[in-house]
């Protein structure tokens, strides 16, 4: 008999495998699980080589998954000063005051809408302080960023410009260009000239932050970007990924026939636990930058167009990818932008049941829920995100939508309860990485969402596991601890179904493992 790499014993197995639910211990060998069940059905799988480890009671689960992430687009994303702190315009302009300069321009990121205390988003507010430095500063969202008059003029920018994605230069009543890049094209633009970490710099990075992600227990991440697969295959050639990352490059408004053919074709790259699994749209933005496509204008006015000027190129393309058998994955936020997604997925026909899925869903009426389960449609949405609103909704999230809207944030358990597969993840670096904290946050929401009903401790945990791997089409391999899935295991130090949710959030990670390969151990 065949020896095993890896046993893990003492331990209280969730398998989330409804013929065996409960084991104790787990053999692994060549990166996959090769039994399941007490110190008896793994006492023979031992040998000279194998590694055993004793988890002394703690809780260990099928290898936690962050559905939605971009751990290497990301690496460009937060370089600079961290901005997600700062609470108000006084403190924003003190931490820019004495922010470092990098090669003369002042970089930051996560600096939070609610800073501007419902004033427009203006250069003005921040250049006296900078002394003329170009600066870029990405908000929170992904999606808009405050640049200074310096940094336009470094970029060649002098006025509005046209753009084949809904994205725009925000201009004052004045016409002057205030500074507010509003969505990826109008971003790009400054980004170009910006200050961007060395190749080095980034390969050192990579490793510390996907790391730090296996050190709250993940396995694995849905990279909602093609990232810099380059970087990503040399780095998984000289050591072992933490975590095992399947990246969804972007299909963009205007892309042509030849741009789909190249997105089919990206499909066949991977490497050691990396490759790349479907494609990424966007159908509208974010409700804060005013984007986010609703059926009813929001209350400045805005919000009522898609991110895709021509919505139906956009579901021509979903229908080409389709057709050559590739997931395709889209960012819709608003209620309008949803009901295009699942019109577009319902064209498509029961074969496309549980192959398509919809990030973020912030705000939907009733009527969408039901669809969700009817057509198979896989809802993808970050817990963590619910931070960003307030429990008074005086935030510019709730105002934006106003209180009709803003009552229906995150309704995660209600997509549950109507049958949904509901996907977790957290969107890092839109927030924070942890695993135990999207668990947590889950089952008790914040913000906006603190009155709606959380998931249970269990629903939480098949959000970053067996739904995780409906998600991404790899329920015969993945989120059960089984003979024949993959070696990808978390062993926390209290049950996360059963522990109370702010336990959960502080959970000592005992043991991480990807692939076989022990990622992170306790102490």
């Amino acid at each position: 008999m065949p020896t095993a790499d890896l046993v893990v014993t003492n331990a209280e197995v969730r398998t989330l495998d409804p013929r065996r639910p409960h084991a104790t211990a787990v053999a692994v060998r060549d990166g996959l699980i090769a039994a399941v069940g007490d110190d008896t059905d793994v006492r023979d799988w031992r040998g000279t080589g194998t590694e055993v480890v004793d988890l002394a009671g703690a809780t260990l689960v099928p290898g936690l998954v962050d559905g939605h992430s971009h751990p290497v687009w990301g690496l460009d994303m937060t370089t600079g000063t961290d901005l997600s702190e700062v609470t108000g315009l006084d403190e924003l302009r003190a931490v820019l005051a004495g922010a470092e300069r990098i090669d003369g321009w002042v970089l930051g990121h996560g600096l939070d809408h609610n800073v501007f205390g419902g004033r427009t988003v203006d250069r003005a507010l921040i250049e006296d302080v900078l002394g003329g430095a170009p600066a870029f500063l990405r908000l929170y969202d992904g999606h808009s960023a405050l640049v200074t008059g310096a940094a336009l003029a470094a970029a060649g920018v002098s006025g509005p410009r046209a753009f084949a994605q809904r994205s725009h230069l925000a201009t004052d009543a004045d016409g002057r260009l205030t500074g507010h890049l509003v969505e990826h094209a109008a971003m790009d633009l400054v980004a170009a000239v910006a200050p961007r970490p060395s190749y080095e710099q980034r390969r050192v990075r990579l490793v510390e932050l996907l790391s730090a992600m296996a050190a709250t227990g993940l396995t694995g991440a849905h990279v909602m970007d093609l990232g810099d697969l380059d970087l990503v295959s040399a780095v998984a050639r000289d050591t072992v990924l933490p975590l095992r990352l399947r990246f969804a490059p972007w299909c963009m408004p205007g892309d042509d026939t030849a741009a789909l053919d190249e997105l089919i074709a990206l499909q066949s790259r991977a490497g050691r636990h990396w490759r790349v699994g479907g494609v990424k749209f966007f159908i509208d933005g974010t409700v804060e930058g005013g984007t986010a496509w609703l059926e009813q204008p929001d209350c400045h006015g805005q919000g009522t167009e898609a991110f895709w000027p021509d919505p139906r190129a956009y579901s021509e393309a979903v229908r080409t990818l389709h057709r050559a058998g590739v997931r395709t994955a889209t960012h819709a936020i608003g209620d309008a932008g949803v009901r295009h997604v699942l019109d577009t997925v319902e064209s498509l026909g029961p074969e496309a049941r549980l192959v398509h899925r919809v990030e973020h869903i912030e705000s939907v009426p009733d009527d969408t829920l039901a669809r969700f389960a009817r057509l198979g449609v896989i809802a993808s949405m970050q817990p963590p995100h619910t931070d960003y609103t307030r429990a008074d909704r005086t935030d510019e999230w709730s105002q934006r939508l106003g209180a009709a809207r803003a009552a229906r944030a995150w309704r995660m358990r209600d997509l549950r309860d109507a049958g949904a597969i509901v996907a977790l993840g957290s969107d890092w670096p839109i927030a924070h990485y942890d695993a135990r904290s999207v668990l947590a946050t889950a089952r008790a929401p914040r913000g906006a969402a603190a009155d709606r009903a959380g998931l249970t401790g269990l629903q939480a945990l098949e959000g970053c596991t067996s739904h995780a791997a409906v998600a991404a089409g790899e329920t015969a391999v993945a989120g059960r601890v089984t003979p024949g899935c993959r070696a990808d295991l978390t062993a926390l130090g209290v049950d996360p179904v059963e522990a109370p949710a702010d336990e959960v959030a502080e959970a000592p990670v005992r043991l991480t493992v990807t692939g076989g390969h022990i990622v992170h151990r306790a102490g």
